[in-house]
């Protein structure tokens, strides 16, 4: 896993691994949080993707200029400015009460006080402030006090001070277009992109113009394009990058906790206007991992569970996401800590600490399998690979049908352990309970016992049946059948079920022979 230096350290201590372009390298994240265990140290999250600026079509032509980011970052998206404020009709004195209007002033006066209403319901913390200027000095203004920043921008280096100059340009044009049209909401969303790119060649000692003031404006002009195309979600996506940089910068202090807050609203609003994006999903978890370090302990849990929920649906759209799988396996470790340290609720149906301490250490082996040549996957594996059930990835209890039976009434399914490691899944019999019996799920005659082979898998879901045993259903498709299981809870169900899933993709991606060297030794 890699973050970035400059990040702060993550939650319980552990400091985030550098990243860069998730192609050429991994894509950067956010800090994962790991904490520091008294048992071992924690695990350094995975950083946060850096934003890849990408502008979006334009209604204007804008031809070399758009600035587009080489090096991936997480890919970002305009933000709108909720005010053009026309201000309030003044009310008019006593002696002003009788006189005669016309239908046109009656108009007028009407759509400003509707105006007014709608900006005053829908103020975000970077619309622009109301004033008595007309919305065209408004926007002159605005666009001024961009190009101000944007020009005393120069770079840290030679490559630095190229790129400038064609985001310096760029910016010129979108300030044209704007002029133009101010209700260009491609110009806006790109001019954001380029204060956003911008702020990355200042250094981080600058003042003048500092990073900050930056994604600050870049903040600004993402909020007035999401304002006039509510839709843009790319924007909110971009924009919820910009706060987050902002927040680090601040590291734990509440004006922090207000734009972690920030950004994970905006991450939502991403996800819902495109539910299809893994990357949102998984920074999404990242802010709220950022958050839950920062809040009050009563409010802690239903964060950190809330991330996790976030990187596991990031992962179940893209299976092999090596990102969200680390990050998914330092919030389970963060969370072993303080239910170690907290004694946990006295529920027995609540993962036990150990069992999320190892939980954890079998997404972070999996991160590795996936990509091993990540210099943070690898040391965080260290810290946590003596957690796993060895020689196996995962030892567990499922109830389970008799053996060549699928279908078979719910009094004579019985509770029993399974094992599972890069060839499959078994369960483990005593010597008295074998019986040499055909089983669908491997397809073989003579088999003892429940085996599902790990090339012979279609699919794997959580199902709910009525002729299975109440419970959490497990359904392995096979080439041969399926075969049904039935995990304590649903909690233990997510372990079983992305567990299988990813010692399956390993398989798929032909690295089990790295996941075999980290279970075996």
């Amino acid at each position: 896993m890699s973050t970035p230096a400059e990040d702060p350290p993550s939650q319980n201590g552990l400091q985030p691994d550098p990243t860069t372009n998730p192609e050429a390298q991994p894509e950067s994240q956010t800090v994962l949080l790991v904490p520091d265990a008294e048992p071992a140290p924690a695990p350094a999250p995975e950083p946060e993707v850096q934003p890849e600026l990408q502008p979006r079509p334009e209604a204007v032509v804008i031809d070399a200029a758009d600035p587009t980011v080489e090096d991936a970052k997480e890919t970002t998206t305009p933000i709108q400015s909720s005010s053009e404020g026309t201000s309030r009709p003044e009310l008019k004195k006593d002696d002003e009460g009788s006189r005669t209007f016309t239908m046109r002033e009656l108009l007028n006066g009407l759509k400003n006080d509707q105006g007014n209403e709608t900006a005053n319901e829908s103020s975000s913390p970077y619309s622009y402030s109301h004033s008595e200027e007309t919305p065209h000095q408004q926007q002159q203004e605005h666009n001024n006090a961009a190009m101000e920043l944007i020009n005393s921008v120069t770079g840290t280096d030679d490559d630095g001070r190229s790129r400038q100059r064609v985001l310096t340009f760029a910016a010129k044009r979108y300030a044209s277009a704007i002029e133009r049209n101010p209700d260009d909401y491609d110009a806006l969303y790109n001019w954001a992109l380029v204060l956003q790119e911008s702020a990355d060649n200042v250094s981080p000692d600058s003042t003048s113009p500092s990073k900050d003031a930056l994604l600050e404006e870049a903040c600004k002009k993402y909020d007035e394009a999401t304002h006039l195309c509510p839709t843009l979600h790319d924007a909110f996506y971009n924009w919820a990058i910009a706060i987050s940089d902002r927040a680090k910068m601040r590291g734990r202090t509440k004006e922090a906790e207000e734009l972690w807050k920030q950004a994970t609203k905006n991450y939502e609003n991403a996800v819902l206007l495109n539910w299809n994006s893994p990357q949102a999903l998984n920074n999404w978890g990242l802010a709220l991992q950022e958050l839950s370090a920062i809040v009050p302990a009563r409010e802690k849990q239903s964060i950190v569970k809330s991330a996790i929920s976030k990187f596991r649906a990031a992962i179940q759209l893209q299976f092999d996401f090596h990102r969200a799988i680390y990050n998914l396996g330092t919030v389970l470790y963060g969370l072993a800590e303080d239910t170690l340290r907290t004694g946990g609720s006295g529920n027995p149906k609540e993962v036990s600490p150990n069992e999320l301490y190892s939980q954890s250490a079998i997404y972070i082996a999996a991160a590795h399998a996936l990509k091993p040549n990540y210099n943070v996957y690898t040391s965080a594996l260290r810290l946590v690979r003596s957690m796993l059930p060895l020689p196996y990835l995962k030892v567990g209890y499922l109830t389970a049908p008799p053996v060549g039976k699928p279908i078979a009434p719910h009094s004579d399914w019985k509770r029993s352990q399974f094992i599972l490691n890069h060839e499959g899944l078994q369960q483990q019999v005593s010597k008295g309970d074998q019986k040499h019996v055909p089983l669908s799920g491997s397809g073989r005659s003579g088999d003892t016992a429940i085996k599902v082979n790990i090339p012979d898998i279609v699919s794997v879901s959580a199902c709910g049946d009525l002729t299975l045993p109440p419970g959490a259903g497990l359904c392995i498709d096979t080439i041969h059948g399926p075969v049904y299981l039935i995990a304590d809870s649903w909690d233990f169900l997510d372990g079983w079920l992305d567990a299988i899933r990813l010692v399956y993709t390993i398989y798929a991606r032909s690295k089990s022979d790295v996941l075999a060297g980290i279970i075996t030794g």
